[in-house]
Parts: structure tokens; C-alpha cells; sequence
């Protein structure tokens, strides 16, 4: 689907290059910035690749991309070794040749020179360029960028710092006004208290009506860490765009209630940190199973100084008693994982800081310390309220440490969330 001949772009696809985008310790987060900037010129990204520092690996799949998109953007692999293959596979899907460009030599040369060294040959490899194509220059690298514009290709370093820069300086002097006349508009919905499967049932009867619309909606639902996300978007001018999104987000929020945590992608932690400034509520938390996870998510959100007050990782026996005076008796009766000591470690966080809200959690995240009676992944939540009334809860979780960990954060969490959410419409 080349877009030699269109006036216009209409679909966009990514091919991020590198085998170490392929392991477990590189993320490709380049996409995620080009597509932003791509839906935001109308260009919807119908494709992600990631190829490996391969030949014929980066060669199909640009073969493969420039059959489906209107345009092609290649990241990464344009570096001076061996492994940096992008130029010469790109080339060869398209049968040109390559010339060395003098003005790229001298110019790395310069680079080289500006701290006192001298340029190894093997950066020459670094000034091949595909016949027909333009060079990009980069401000802050080795490898420029290029752009071929009779097939739509797009070749990008790797290096956000590199590539972020060539990408909005060739939008300036390219691609404004090659996109589609509309641009693409997106909003995330969040949800918690629902399967995947329980939410797509509420939703489904709207897909259709959302379908009709004009501008119509689309609709994808995924499930995330310890939640549900709706993705609504179209293809609209902002204002007609921002009407039939709010129409979709209303016909959620009457279809789920309070289990939609946020229309606007904010995180639960933010959210919950929205609620607690706008009744000018404060919040200390007593951490057990969940060691220090909840505040953490918590303070991850600028300005949470605002509201929440203390908070303690009162993991052993001794500490919940010492630190949060919950009496030894209730351990010795009920078990530290408990709704009683839940409700004790809420109560005495909240008194030592003199805060309004307090809220206790204690669990086993495993994998061993479960019993029959309270297997590896029971976690008690308890949250005191203003008013001094306790709402506790016991949780059965499932996973792995980390897994159960992170759930019963999220669990805590909606807990203090639904609370708020109902004092604030009895107030």
C-alpha cells in the first residue's frame, strides 16, 4: 500500500529494530511517542514490529509493512557496527543502491574532532545512503536520519534524544499536511471491581450505536495490571471529537457506576488523591503484607504532601502492636491477618497521625504462611472513615508474591476510593 501516489496518509506503521527490544531488559517506548504524534496528523498506526538486528529479519518486515500502511517508520539499527543493519536492509527491499556521502563523513568527523578524537572508520558506514533518499541531519548523534520520500520510509536512530527532535523537524518541513484532513482522538477509561469478560458484556449493546455515530467511536477493551481499560477513540475535528467521546464515556458511566474509576486516564492513585484534596480529607496508612507499595503509589503522584500524612510498614507482630498500639489480645485471638487487627492498624495510624482517613492492610502474599482457614493471597483491608466507621473487607487474591502484592495495593486502594466516593454524596 504504498503511498506514492495518495495526497494524503491515511495509515502509518512503526518497525522498531533492535534484538535487544526483544529481551526482557529493553522496553520500545519510541513507538508509543511516534504514534502520539502520527494520530495527532490523522494517521492511524495500523502496525508494530519489532525485528532483531537481522538482515533478512528487518528486510521482510518492511516488506511487510510497506504492503499494509500508507507510510513506514524504521527506529533504531542505523549505528556505525556491524549489527546495524537498517540502511542496507531497507535498500535492499527496495532494490537501491547505496553511495557514501561526503558531507555526513565530515560531518561526523567534526563531531569526533570537537573532543579530540579522531573518527574510526567504521562510522563511514554511518554516511551510506539509499539512492533517492534525504538526509536528516542529527543535532545530538553519529547517524542521521533518513527519508525516502517516492516509497514513504522514514529511517530514525534509536535514541529518543536523536530521535524526537529529527521526527518533529521532519513533521515541520514533511509530513504537515500529508496526514488525513481529521486527526485521531483518543480516551482512556479506567475500570476496577470487573472481569474483563463482566465489562465487555455491559459494553457490548453500545459498540454498535457508538458504531453509527458521526463521528463514529471505536472501542477496545484490554485488561491491565489490576484493572480494565476501555480505549474509545475517532476521527474528528477536536470539538466533535470531544462530544462523541463524552457521549461514549456518559453511556459507560451509566453502564458500570462507580466501578469506572476514570474517564480521563488517570491512575487509581491519582484519582484517589483528586477525592481526598477536593474534601480536604488527610490519610495514614498502615502497611503489612503490601510493605510500603500503597504510599509508594501514592507518593508517586506530585503534590500528594497535600493529603496523605504518615505512613508505616508495620510487618511484624511487635510493630503493629509498639508502633500502632493494636492490643496484643487481638492477635492472640484472631491471627495477625485478620479483620479485627485490619481495622486496629487502620484506627492507630489514623490516631497517630491525626489524620481523617485510616487505612489498614494485612495479608500472606506467600508463597508459604497460608493455612486451610487463610490460604497464601487472604489480605484484609480495612479503612476508617471520618466518622470513625470502619469498613473492612477480606480478599481472596491470586499469584505469584509480587502479583498478590500488587492486587491487594490495587484492592486497598478502590476500597478508600468507593469510600470517598460515598461520603462525598451523603455530604
Amino acid at each position: 500500500m504504498s503511498a506514492d501516489a495518495r495526497t494524503a496518509w491515511q495509515s502509518a506503521a512503526i518497525i522498531a529494530v533492535g534484538s535487544e527490544l526483544l529481551t526482557p531488559a529493553r522496553v520500545d517506548t519510541n513507538s508509543l511517542y511516534l504514534t502520539g504524534q502520527l494520530n495527532s496528523l490523522g494517521i492511524d498506526v495500523i502496525l508494530k514490529v519489532i525485528a532483531g538486528d537481522d538482515h533478512e529479519a528487518v528486510a521482510s518486515a518492511f516488506a511487510h509493512a510497506r504492503s499494509r500502511a500508507d507510510l513506514v517508520i524504521l527506529t533504531g539499527g542505523l549505528g556505525p557496527t556491524d549489527d546495524d543493519v537498517t540502511r542496507e536492509a531497507v535498500a535492499a527491499a527496495l532494490d537501491l543502491g547505496l553511495r557514501e556521502d561526503p558531507a555526513i563523513v565530515a560531518s561526523i568527523q567534526r563531531r569526533f574532532a570537537a573532543r579530540g578524537l579522531e573518527m574510526p572508520e567504521i562510522n563511514r558506514r554511518q554516511a551510506l545512503v539509499p539512492e533517492g533518499a534525504a538526509v536528516l541531519e542529527n543535532e545530538n548523534g553519529t547517524a542521521p536520519g533518513l527519508w525516502l520520500e517516492q516509497h514513504s520510509a522514514l529511517l530514525l536512530p534509536g535514541p529518543p534524544s536523536e530521535l524526537k527532535p529529527m521526527l518533529e523537524a521532519w513533521t515541520k518541513s514533511v509530513a504537515q499536511g500529508k496526514g488525513a484532513a481529521t486527526p485521531i482522538h483518543r480516551q482512556v477509561l479506567r475500570i476496577t471491581g470487573r472481569t474483563e469478560s463482566h465489562a465487555e458484556e455491559a459494553l457490548q449493546p453500545f459498540y454498535e450505536a457508538w458504531q453509527r455515530a458521526r463521528p463514529p467511536v471505536r472501542a477496545t477493551i484490554l485488561a491491565a495490571s489490576g484493572q480494565i481499560e476501555l480505549h474509545l477513540s475517532t476521527r474528528a475535528s477536536a470539538s466533535a471529537a470531544r462530544g462523541a467521546l463524552g457521549k461514549a464515556a456518559a453511556d459507560v458511566r451509566a453502564a458500570l457506576g462507580d466501578d469506572v474509576v476514570s474517564d480521563d486516564g488517570k491512575s487509581l492513585e491519582e484519582v484517589v488523591g483528586d477525592l481526598l484534596r477536593a474534601r480536604g480529607w488527610t490519610l495514614a496508612i498502615a502497611e503489612s503484607c503490601t510493605g510500603g507499595l500503597i504510599a509508594s503509589r501514592l507518593t508517586d503522584v506530585p503534590g500528594s504532601s497535600d493529603y496523605l500524612l504518615l505512613g508505616v510498614v508495620s510487618y511484624s507482630n511487635a510493630s503493629k502492636i509498639d508502633v500502632l498500639s493494636v492490643p496484643a489480645d487481638l492477635i492472640e485471638v484472631h491471627g495477625a491477618v485478620s479483620e479485627p487487627v485490619a481495622v486496629a492498624m487502620a484506627t492507630g495510624a489514623r490516631e497517630r497521625a491525626h489524620a481523617h482517613v485510616g487505612l489498614g492492610i494485612t495479608g500472606i502474599a506467600g508463597p508459604g504462611g497460608g493455612t486451610a482457614r487463610k490460604p497464601v493471597g487472604t489480605v484484609v483491608v480495612a479503612v476508617v472513615a471520618p466518622d470513625g466507621i470502619a469498613r473492612v473487607r477480606t480478599h481472596r487474591l491470586r499469584g505469584d508474591r509480587t502479583q498478590i502484592k500488587w492486587w491487594a495495593a490495587q484492592t486497598a486502594l478502590d476500597q478508600i476510593r468507593r469510600m470517598l466516593i460515598t461520603e462525598g454524596a451523603r455530604a
